[in-house]
């Protein structure tokens, strides 16, 4: 099998957000994906929702086997495992959540379905405080 490498974004705005986004990567490593460089945080205001919570971000680069489909059910049973509720995708809006992990980029996989698009557009080119973490990246 070989290993791809996919850029990540991880944010939390609720409990202890540094030890929200440490024990997501914990699970992502646990899931069997090797970590190879995380970035520094980064606090930034909420992006396209009102909230007084402000949110801490990190990028991750990490190599998997798995597809993107695999991937983002992974990710996606991390955040459920750790508390998150409302899935944006499922609710059509943004709201504070424990964690949020993005898919940004998979090798230099152009890839569109319902569940998912690669690379995510709103992260590469819309989203300021997502340019600053991904600057080192990509």
């Amino acid at each position: 099998m070989s290993q791809h490498k996919v850029v990540l974004l991880l944010g939390s705005n609720l409990g202890e957000q540094k030890k929200n986004i440490k024990l997501a990567l914990e699970k992502i490593k646990e899931a069997g994906n090797n970590i190879s460089q995380i970035s520094e945080y980064l606090m930034s205001e909420p992006v396209e929702f009102v909230s007084s919570n402000i949110f801490c971000n990190i990028a991750a680069i990490i190599f998997t086997h798995l597809s993107p489909i695999q991937l983002l059910d992974c990710i996606k049973n991390i955040e459920v495992e750790m508390g998150r509720i409302n899935d944006s995708k499922v609710s059509g809006g943004y709201t504070d959540r424990i964690i949020d992990i993005d898919i940004i980029k998979y090798n230099e996989l152009n890839f569109t379905s319902e569940r998912l698009v690669i690379p995510h557009k709103k992260h590469l080119f819309e989203r300021d405080f997502s340019r600053v973490l991904l600057e080192k990246f990509i």
